[in-house]
């Protein structure tokens, strides 16, 4: 199978068993489904590529505790702020990455672009800044609509902001983007 269709079915699988165990039953048995998805897509992925991806290791430990905090107390509120906690964290990271003079923008997409550093140094401040805007959206859905319109945006809502942010960034890449030289031929061996 396809590297990257594996990592996006271990990365989304466990958000889709979440729905349809939602949509099935309830909250609760959907808080206990992701949880069990998430560490079991750490463990096929560990399996399959020989090696720690930090993301979906960091995701699965949040997902643990908001989940085990949900189910043991019976209480939704933990769950829901899940997204919260990881999106913060993700602005958090991405920002304080650049206070340190890091972009970790750079070293998670730093295989599939080649930006100049002021580059990636305004892509890590855009997604950062995205991250913490989704932050509070979550916040504001969950803190004021239904169960069903949370679990909808937190699915698909979420998802399709990211992906539209994400190719919104692409007149940005192109201008900051470093174009790879071409290998020279010495004519002297011809």
């Amino acid at each position: 199978m396809n590297h990257q269709l594996r990592r996006m079915i271990l990365d989304f699988g466990p958000l889709l068993l979440f729905f349809t165990a939602y949509k099935l039953f309830d909250l609760h048995v959907a808080t206990a489904t992701i949880m069990a998805a998430a560490v079991t897509a750490v463990g096929i992925g560990y399996w399959l590529d020989r090696k720690i991806h930090p993301v979906p290791v960091f995701t699965a430990a949040i997902v643990l505790v908001f989940g085990g905090l949900t189910l043991y107390l019976n209480n939704d509120m933990f769950i829901k702020m899940k997204p919260t906690m990881i999106y913060a964290l993700f602005g958090s990271l991405l920002l304080g990455g650049l206070y340190f003079k890091r972009s970790l923008a750079k070293y998670v997409l730093g295989m599939a672009v080649s930006l100049s550093e002021e580059g990636w140094r305004g892509l890590t401040w855009r997604f950062g800044l995205f991250f913490f805007g989704m932050a509070i959206l979550n916040e504001l859905i969950w803190r004021n609509f239904s169960n069903d319109i949370w679990v909808n945006f937190h699915v698909f809502g979420a998802i399709t902001l990211t992906v539209l942010f994400s190719l919104s960034q692409t007149p940005f890449l192109l201008k900051h983007q470093i174009e790879a030289e071409a290998p020279s031929i010495d004519q002297s061996e011809s």
